[in-house]
């Protein structure tokens, strides 16, 4: 990512919701380094309070702290850009060039508690508009995809249906090879390696499918990363202009002429 802002005055901190570098780790970093502008891109596409919510919260507190607060930018979600869902359409293309077409394409993201679209939490929406405008772009019929959430805890309801159920009654329906990405994520993880690649796999084929496919997150796939920075670009490039315009030779003059013109006039004045 710092590779493809090279020409910006920018500076680039990792942080982690569950992790390290944590969040308040990049945070210091940044306020070590005297950025006086700060952008923060959470890399969850589809906005939930669980998650881009919570990166905001964390935040808000390491904020809370500073004496001086930084002018802030936060990005809450980018499903809806279309360059987003063009490089997720593309991933799936390239994924079906090497490995066939499937009976059907399974879009499983995150789970949270059917409690939190209740009370208003878009997430269900965003993760059904993700899916719809990437099937769209390839051009599918409704018959060769469908959502499912996964991760489903304890005893409350969660967002239906649920993935791990889908995988033993996808074969009695036919499907019999099935792919399965998971755009809630813009880069895997143990929940897409071992959660969809392992125990739903297993589950699917012991239901009686024949393939089971996952489709990778997206990733470094240099689209992706073109994605983000390109995002990046059109959230800083005014603050950028600023600074550059403040390092600017005939500005710096500028401002020293007007300091040594205004200096005498201030010089020797007491209350």
């Amino acid at each position: 990512m710092t590779k493809q802002l090279v020409d910006l005055p920018v500076q680039v901190a990792l942080g982690m919701s569950y992790g390290e570098p944590s969040i308040t780790q990049a945070l210091k970093q940044l306020h070590d380094a005297n950025c006086r502008h700060l952008l923060v891109l959470p890399l969850y596409p589809q906005y939930a309070a669980s998650t881009v919510g919570a990166v905001f919260d964390a935040v808000a507190r390491e904020l809370s702290s500073w004496r001086w607060v930084p002018n802030l930018r936060f990005v809450a979600g980018y499903c809806q850009r279309p360059d987003y869902i063009a490089t997720l359409a593309a991933s799936i293309q390239e994924f079906e060039q090497e490995h066939g077409q499937p009976d059907l394409t399974l879009f499983s993201f995150h789970g949270t508690q059917l409690a939190a679209l209740k009370a208003g939490d878009p997430y269900h929406c965003h993760c059904h508009l993700t899916a719809r405008s990437t099937a769209d772009l390839l051009g599918w019929q409704p018959k060769q995809w469908e959502v499912t959430f996964q991760s489903r805890f304890g005893k409350d309801p969660w967002l239906q249906p649920y993935t791990i159920e889908q995988m033993a009654k996808l074969p009695q329906r036919g499907i019999k090879n099935l792919h399965v990405i998971c755009p809630a994520f813009a880069a895997d993880c143990l929940e897409t390696l071992e959660e969809i690649a392992g125990e739903n796999r297993d589950a699917f084929m012991a239901a009686g499918g024949e393939s089971f496919s996952y489709i990778p997150a997206l990733n470094d796939m240099p689209a992706h990363i073109a994605m983000l920075a390109g995002l990046i670009r059109e959230n800083v490039s005014d603050w950028c202009e600023l600074v550059t315009q403040a390092n600017d030779p005939a500005q710096i003059d500028r401002r020293e002429r007007e300091v040594k013109r205004v200096k005498p006039l201030t010089e020797g004045k007491s209350d």
